[in-house]
């Protein structure tokens, strides 16, 4: 039978075939079929962030000074740092690599390192989109920004780091997860940041919006900034794969621009692949290496500033 994953991909059209498989699993077709597991490697669903699970509190405690440090002011300021770039000179490759010490605090759904989910990721697009090369590069390097974790790139504390992103200078969505924490964050109150349009305008573009800073964010400056080839809708997919009160919730639809919505299509879609596969085995690095490699070179320089 057809069916629409969620209402945000209805609203676009975007149609998925639907095939039980045993176990826990279905197959949702998007092009040759993606084995979509029900439930997470700890056995809930996937962002139950009220399940009774070994990671939920320590979750919950990192959403907590997440919400009360993300200010406007904040990121205002993480971002003029980071900016710069003069970190490390690198390939995207060795970046991916760096990532092996990497485990992200934020998600109730998986506990493994990253470049596993960069590769499952990006393995299972390429299996339904096996021609859209550009956004299997893109699920591969989606959360190399993690790097800012590591001492070499400042050492930053996980919440400023990994999580669901939001807008600041506007008023916090109650969408977005563990929201009453906001309530402890100085903006809260600000009557300059605390409105539906806040600092912004009505379709001002996303690109004018100051995002929590973390990954996503830092990951989309090193790649304008070093001259990628990679589509509008890639560098969209970078810094908005965690914006969930966007793309789960329909919120702060207001300030979007027209290429933003048609930028939302790719990330609806790309969104199933980097949720779903935290829970498929492992890839095999080195076979896949080659190809990845030979991405990296046509949308790339060799070495990048990080």
């Amino acid at each position: 039978m057809t069916l629409i994953i969620d209402d945000q991909i209805s609203q676009f059209g975007i149609e998925v075939e639907e095939k039980k498989i045993h176990g826990n699993e279905t197959e949702l077709g998007f092009g040759a079929g993606f084995l979509v597991p029900h439930t997470n490697s700890f056995g809930h669903n996937f962002r139950d962030y009220e399940a009774d699970s070994e990671r939920q509190e320590g979750v919950e405690n990192f959403y907590r000074i997440n919400h009360v440090n993300q200010t406007y002011d904040f990121v205002k300021r993480m971002r003029e740092e980071y900016w710069r770039l003069n970190r490390m000179e690198m390939s995207i490759w060795e970046c991916c690599e760096l990532l092996n010490d990497v485990v992200d605090d934020s998600d109730p759904d998986l506990d493994e390192p990253q470049i596993q989910h960069l590769l499952q990721t990006a393995e299972a697009i390429r299996k339904d989109y096996p021609n859209e090369d550009w956004l299997h590069l893109t699920a591969l390097i989606h959360d190399l920004g993690k790097v800012l974790l590591l001492p070499s790139f400042g050492g930053l504390p996980q919440w400023a780091v990994v999580g669901d992103t939001f807008p600041v200078g506007c008023a916090f969505d109650e969408s977005i997860v563990h929201h009453k924490y906001f309530k402890e964050n100085p903006d809260y109150l600000n009557s300059v940041y605390n409105t539906k349009y806040g600092a912004y305008s009505e379709g001002c573009g996303l690109n004018n919006v100051m995002m929590s800073w973390g990954h996503d964010d830092y990951m989309y400056l090193v790649a304008q900034e070093n001259g990628t080839t990679l589509p509008s809708p890639a560098l969209f997919i970078i810094r908005y794969h965690s914006f969930y009160a966007l793309h789960k919730a329909g919120a702060y639809k207001h300030l979007m621009n027209e290429e933003d919505k048609e930028n939302l299509k790719w990330l609806l879609i790309f969104n199933k692949y980097d949720l779903y596969s935290k829970s498929k085995e492992t890839v095999d690095v080195q076979n896949v290496k080659p190809y990845y490699l030979s991405l990296i070179d046509k949308y790339f320089p060799a070495k990048l500033r990080w």
